[in-house]
């Protein structure tokens, strides 16, 4: 291991050690296999996690919304979550059951990112991390839209990582006399074909980098 990630008491690994990542290069897979974050705050004594899209570079999570969001302030702590489910992990007994995945947690103090240049660079990470391609093919956002869009820059500091692998734990177990099946059922997401706008002009082609994402030639 070349690149640990941080060992704090929020970030150590207390149950199922075993599905616990400790390299750094295991909580950019995570990002980078991700689409949608989960951020957890604290407003008014109440907890809230809100759901909202993102974009990283190597020292930085990027996370996108509006100035007129509560929940993308910059006063008090936060813990990001990304998960991705691979499927579901079916045994001999309800007991055993368990699900495939790969999850990582981020915890620190967000800024709200007030320099142009830093904005247009977090808000590149993030559509170029859901789109590889786009920012270079749409318009670039105006001032006014600038000011609309409030993007916090949460350090990649502090952060645990875990996955989940393999088949069921019970093989070796009395429940394996029962002749039950027992296994895993995978689960992939793909990317289906573009639909294009009701409103597009004809002749306008699918562009490559939207083919690309997903996966068919371009029109």
């Amino acid at each position: 291991m070349t690149n640990p990630l941080s060992g704090t008491e929020r970030t150590r690994h207390r149950r199922l050690r075993e599905q616990g990542r400790t390299d750094r290069d295991d909580l950019v897979a995570v990002l980078a296999a991700g689409l949608v974050a989960h951020l957890g705050v604290v407003r008014d004594g109440w907890p809230m996690v809100v759901p909202t899209s993102y974009g990283f570079d190597d020292t930085t999570l990027y996370l996108h919304g509006s100035v007129a969001s509560v929940s993308l302030r910059a006063e008090s702590p936060v813990c990001v979550t990304i998960t991705l489910a691979d499927g579901l992990v079916l045994a001999r007994s309800v007991f055993e059951h368990a699900v495939n995945y790969r999850s990582a947690m981020i915890y620190g103090y967000p800024r709200i990112v007030a320099d142009r240049g830093e904005l247009l660079h977090g808000l590149r990470s993030l559509s170029e991390h859901m789109a590889p391609g786009q920012w270079d093919y749409v318009r670039r956002p105006s001032r006014k839209e600038l000011a609309a869009t409030r993007l916090l820059a949460l350090p990649l500091a502090e952060a645990s990582v875990k996955i989940r692998t393999g088949p069921p734990d019970d093989g070796d177990s009395p429940d394996a006399g029962l002749g039950l099946w027992a296994g895993e059922l995978p689960l992939a997401t793909t990317w289906q074909q573009p639909v294009p706008d009701p409103a597009l002009p004809p002749g306008i082609a699918v562009p490559p980098h939207i083919a690309a994402r997903a996966g068919t030639p371009a029109s």
